[in-house]
């Protein structure tokens, strides 16, 4: 069984204020491009099975940077649909709400085409992108490049806990982290790894 190895793009300019980002599609910072290139060395060597990319320009650049050849763009590595919170910091949302939790409340709609998404929403996604590189893992190593929510939720259900237990996955920009097996069961190898 091979490694999982969850890619998350590098600094933007939403990334550095903690404005939510989802389809707002931010290039990387001067910063951000040196975090991608940096990767290079922790992703080199190795033969992918399968080299996923989420289909916004700042994962795609990121894998670029970071030596990810040949990487397809997967719509369900999108980031968490914010809908109402598009651009908005965890701030300014707590002025009118503030007991707000991203990972019990979800969001409210926002305009024509971003109606919001619930962890539970993002988790079928999560899950989708497993089902798919569950084939490609048992023939080596899979990298996903996308973004820090729907990451955070994807290793929560790759190691079979809910959706909203991503709150428990800190996860920077321009990092690496492994998921591996032990005794045929996922574990975190390794978190927020830079060279």
């Amino acid at each position: 069984m091979g490694d999982l190895l969850l890619v998350r793009h590098g600094e933007t300019e939403w990334s550095v204020t903690g404005q939510h980002t989802s389809w707002t599609d931010l290039p990387l910072t001067g910063h951000g491009e040196e975090q991608a290139k940096s990767l290079a060395p922790l992703l080199t060597g190795r033969a992918f099975a399968s080299a996923l990319t989420s289909p916004l320009g700042r994962a795609a650049r990121t894998a670029e940077l970071a030596g990810v050849v040949g990487a397809i763009a997967d719509p369900d590595l999108h980031e968490w649909d914010y809908g109402g919170y598009e651009g908005i910091t965890t701030r300014e949302i707590h002025r009118t709400r503030p007991d707000w939790n991203l990972w019990t409340d979800g969001v409210p709609p926002g305009t024509e085409g971003h109606p919001g998404e619930s962890p539970e929403e993002v988790g079928a996604r999560a899950d989708r992108v497993l089902a798919r590189i569950g084939g490609a893992l048992t023939d080596g190593d899979v990298v996903l490049v996308a973004h820090g929510h729907f990451l955070r939720v994807l290793a929560a259900r790759r190691l079979g806990l809910p959706p909203a237990d991503g709150r428990l996955f800190q996860l920077a920009t321009g990092t690496v982290s492994r998921l591996s097996t032990e005794h045929g069961r996922p574990v975190v190898a390794e978190w927020n790894a830079r060279p």
